[in-house]
C-alpha cells in the first residue's frame, strides 16, 4: 500500500519535490495543489510525462482558506509547503487539525520560531512537522550535521553554499534562481552566528573570504548572509563554540554588492529627486532583475561544511562538499534538485514514521546515518576529507 502526498505550490521546487516523491516515496497519489488550477495541470503533465506514472492530481487550493486547506489535507500521509513563508503557519495549523506531516521551504527565521511553538499540539496530532527544508536554511545544515557526527567533541562547524551559474557571464557572473526580493534580503542587515558559544549578530556582506573548488567552479568568494542557519545558532549554543554559514560567488560579486548596499540601493525608506518619491530598493530591483534572469537557468550548486574538534583526544576535522549541477534530461535546475528534493526526503520520512513527532527543527529532524542513506539514493556524491 503507497502513501497520500500534497505539495501546496506547483512551482519550480514543488514539482522537483513532487518529482522526487514520485521516485522514492511508494506515493499512491500525489497532489499538485495551486491557486492557478492550469499551473497545477501543466506540473502534472511534465511529471506524467518524465517519469510514466499517473499518480498526480492537479487541484486547485487557496493556501489562506484554511476550510479548503483542512478538507485537502484529510487523508494525506505528508504535505510539502512550497509557497511563500507567509503562508506556512496557517498551513502548519490546518496540518496539526488533519493529523497530516508537514514540511515547509521555511526562509524565515520568526515564522518558524511560531510553528516550532506548536510542538505539544503537533504531537498530540501525532505528526511531524519540519519548517526550514531546501538547500539552505535545510540540506546546509543537514550536512552540518552529518559532518559534526564524525567528529566525536565538536567545537566549530563551518558552513559555506551557493548556487550559481554553469557558464558565467560579465559583468554579473550570476544568475537568479528564486525571486530578486530573496537575494536583497538575504544581503541586507545581519546574520546569526555562534561566536565564543553564544547566538551572536554578525553584519552581512561581509568578512569575505576566498575558497577552492574543484573544476569547473575554482576560486570562489564567500561572504556573510542572512536566514541560512535559521535557529540551529540557538540550537547549538554552549555545545559549539563557533557556527558560521557563508554564501559562495564568483569574485567580485561581494565587491560589486557592497557598492550598491552603500549607494543605498536596497533601502526601503523613499527618496525624493525632483519632487518625485520612489523606493531605491524598487529601482534597483527593476533594473538588475532582467540583467540577472534568464528562462533557460543552467546552474551548478555547491555546499561545504567543516567541522572541526577532538577525537580521542587529538584534533579532528571532517570536510565535506556536495555540488549538484543542471539535469540536461528532465529540466531540473540544481537549485531545484538540492531544495525540492531534501523537502521530498524529509516527507517521505515523516510518512513512514522515520522521524520524532512533533514540531521540529531541521537541525534536530535528519540524523547522519538517514542523510547519506537518502543522499545514495539520489546519486548526491558527498565527498569526504577527515
Amino acid at each position: 500500500m503507497g502513501y497520500q502526498y500534497a505539495v501546496i505550490g506547483t512551482g519550480r521546487q514543488g514539482l522537483s519535490a513532487a518529482y522526487d516523491l514520485a521516485r522514492f516515496g511508494s506515493a499512491e497519489e500525489i497532489l499538485l495543489c495551486d491557486l492557478n488550477l492550469e499551473t497545477a495541470q501543466k506540473g502534472a503533465e511534465k511529471l506524467r510525462t518524465l517519469l510514466s506514472q499517473d499518480i498526480f492530481k492537479p487541484v486547485s487550493l487557496d493556501a489562506e482558506d484554511q476550510h479548503q486547506l483542512h478538507e485537502t489535507l484529510k487523508g494525506i500521509d505528508s504535505a510539502i509547503s512550497a509557497v511563500p513563508f507567509t503562508f506556512n503557519l496557517g498551513i502548519t495549523q490546518a496540518a496539526i487539525d488533519s493529523k497530516t506531516n508537514l514540511c515547509d521551504l521555511g526562509g524565515h527565521t520568526d515564522t518558524v520560531r511560531k510553528q516550532l511553538a506548536l510542538d505539544e499540539s503537533a504531537k498530540s496530532s501525532g505528526i511531524t512537522i519540519v519548517p526550514d527544508c531546501g538547500m539552505g536554511p535545510g540540506l546546509n545544515i543537514s550536512l552540518g550535521v552529518l559532518a559534526m557526527s564524525f567528529v566525536e567533541n565538536p567545537i566549530n562547524l563551518f558552513i559555506w553554499d551557493g548556487g550559481l551559474p554553469l557558464n558565467p557571464i560579465p559583468p554579473w557572473n550570476y544568475i537568479s534562481t528564486f525571486n530578486i526580493n530573496g537575494l536583497t534580503n538575504e544581503y541586507e542587515g545581519s546574520a546569526w552566528f555562534i561566536r565564543d558559544g553564544k547566538p551572536t549578530q554578525v553584519p552581512c556582506l561581509g568578512e569575505v573570504e576566498e575558497l577552492d573548488f574543484p573544476a569547473p567552479l575554482g576560486r570562489l568568494e564567500a561572504a556573510v548572509t542572512s536566514g541560512g542557519l535559521s535557529t540551529a545558532p540557538w540550537t547549538f549554543a554552549g555545545k559549539l563554540q563557533r557556527l558560521e554559514n557563508k554564501t559562495l560567488r564568483y569574485p567580485g560579486h561581494w565587491q560589486t554588492f557592497q557598492a550598491f548596499q552603500q549607494l543605498g540601493l536596497f533601502e526601503q525608506n523613499p527618496a525624493t529627486i525632483q519632487e518625485k518619491s520612489f523606493i531605491p530598493r524598487e529601482i534597483f530591483h527593476a533594473l538588475l532583475q532582467p540583467k540577472v534572469s534568464s528562462d533557460q537557468v543552467r546552474d551548478i550548486c555547491v555546499i561545504r561544511t567543516r567541522c572541526e574538534g577532538e577525537t580521542n583526544g587529538e584534533k579532528s576535522v571532517c570536510t565535506l562538499d556536495l555540488c549538484e549541477t543542471y539535469d540536461e534530461k528532465t529540466g531540473f535546475t540544481a537549485m531545484e534538485k538540492l531544495t525540492g528534493w531534501h523537502a521530498s526526503i524529509v516527507a517521505i520520512l515523516s510518512a513512514q514514521n522515520k522521524l520524532v513527532e512533533g514540531a521540529v527543527s531541521i537541525e534536530k529532524t535528519l540524523s547522519g546515518e538517514l542523510l547519506k542513506e537518502e543522499a545514495k539514493k539520489r546519486g548526491w556524491d558527498i565527498k569526504y576529507n577527515t
